[in-house]
This record gives structure tokens, C-alpha cells and sequence, in this order.
């Protein structure tokens, strides 16, 4: 099994998968996306770079409709991350499940914050611009502590 020393975050891409995404995930080991696919194709282009954990969000119908609502992935050694689409349907402690991170989806807004010593993501979205909200993914680096957290802008402000 091949070490895990950079995770690529992706989330809520309704059937779109743009160059720059691909671009800013590649060199990942593993690459998880937290829902809203949108399009099954996707997770095979993103395969394509690394092994991908994915989980359903409230748009995956159809061809999509098979991922699971939640995932866990394993990082680093033996650091575990827990994968769900909305944050807000998370059903269990983190931290007393012995889990390291939560990434999660659905509101389109990056964001990490610590609590409980559990870091949470959102990379944010990486498929069609909303409101005025940035099109987002994210890196992570497990090989340091605290794990290091980078956001990737995909398109400038200005771009649709």
C-alpha cells in the first residue's frame, strides 16, 4: 500500500470537473470528494490521479445515486478521516471515534477550523460558481503536525 503524505479535497462539482481542478490535485494519494458529483465520469478522471473516496450528496441521482452517505479514509499512518456530504447530518463524535478530520461539502464555502482536536474541512466548490461565493478545493499535507491545510482558487473572482 502506497503512503499517504498529500490529500486532494474536492466537493460539490454538479457534473462539472474543470482543467484547473485537475491540475491542482495532481501528485495527490489520495483524493476524496464530499458529494455532489453530479457525474460518475468525474470520479473516473479524478481516479485517474489517485485512489478517490466518495460519498453521495443531495444532487447524486441516478448513475450516482450508489455512492455511500459517508466514508472513512485512512491518511498518514494511521490517521482516519471521516467523509459525509453536510456537516450538518454528522451522526456520531469525531474524536471519540478516533477520527482526525471531517470533510465535508454541500454549503460551497471553504473552511477549517479545529474542535475537540479534530480538524473539519469544507475544500469549498469546485464546479459552478454560486452566489458570489470562490470556485475551491484543497491540499492537505499529513506529513506535518498539525496537518497543513491549503485552499486552491480555480478561477479568479472575476470568471465565471
Amino acid at each position: 500500500m502506497k503512503t499517504i503524505r498529500t490529500v486532494g479535497l474536492i466537493s460539490d462539482t454538479h457534473g462539472l470537473l474543470r482543467p484547473q481542478a485537475l491540475r491542482a490535485l495532481e501528485g495527490s494519494d489520495l483524493i476524496i470528494h464530499a458529494g455532489d458529483v453530479g457525474d460518475p465520469k468525474i470520479l473516473e478522471e479524478l481516479g485517474r490521479l489517485a485512489p478517490v473516496v466518495a460519498v453521495r450528496g443531495n444532487i447524486d441521482t441516478g448513475a450516482c445515486a450508489g455512492l455511500p452517505e459517508s466514508a472513512v479514509a485512512q491518511a498518514g499512518l494511521s490517521a482516519l478521516i471521516y467523509v459525509l456530504h453536510d456537516v450538518k447530518a454528522l451522526d456520531l463524535k469525531p474524536a471519540a471515534a478516533g477520527f482526525a478530520m471531517v470533510v465535508s461539502g454541500h454549503s460551497h464555502k471553504p473552511s477549517h477550523e479545529q474542535r475537540d482536536g479534530v480538524i473539519y474541512v469544507n475544500p469549498g466548490s469546485a464546479g459552478p460558481r454560486r452566489f458570489n461565493l470562490p470556485v475551491t478545493l484543497a491540499r492537505v499535507d499529513v506529513t506535518r503536525t498539525p496537518w497543513r491545510i491549503d485552499f486552491i482558487e480555480l478561477v479568479p473572482k472575476t470568471s465565471r
